[in-house]
């Protein structure tokens, strides 16, 4: 017989998600961190983020300057900051992803990308 007539232990269950919540927390903060890069244009452009997505630095080779063609620079400056937030969203999906799935898999988590 289960103690308690089979109801589960809401001690221990406040405890496992009370426990969920800080790893969750934790990875966020590790998140916010971490920077990863995205570049364009075969390395002219290189755009860094946090994990979090927070836009840090941009760098660009005096090369991809022209003077005469900004569309192409703001072009390459798009892409490498797209590509900077697919790799934040892949990280961000690394370390959360199995938090959230202990949460009951991500869907409906505010503050989840995922």
């Amino acid at each position: 017989m289960i103690p308690g007539g089979g109801q589960p232990d809401m001690q221990q269950l406040l405890q496992q998600a009370q426990k969920m919540q800080q790893d969750l927390a934790a990875a966020q903060e590790e998140l916010a961190r971490t920077e990863v890069e995205g570049q364009a244009g075969g390395g002219l452009v290189r755009a860094t983020v946090t994990g979090s997505g927070e836009l840090r630095a941009l760098v660009i080779d005096p090369k991809a300057v022209d003077p005469e063609d900004t569309e192409t620079l703001a072009d390459l400056v798009v892409a490498a900051v797209q590509a900077a937030n697919e790799n934040a969203q892949a990280l961000q999906q690394q370390k959360l992803g199995p938090l959230a799935q202990g949460l009951g898999g991500g869907s409906g988590i505010p503050g989840l990308p995922f």
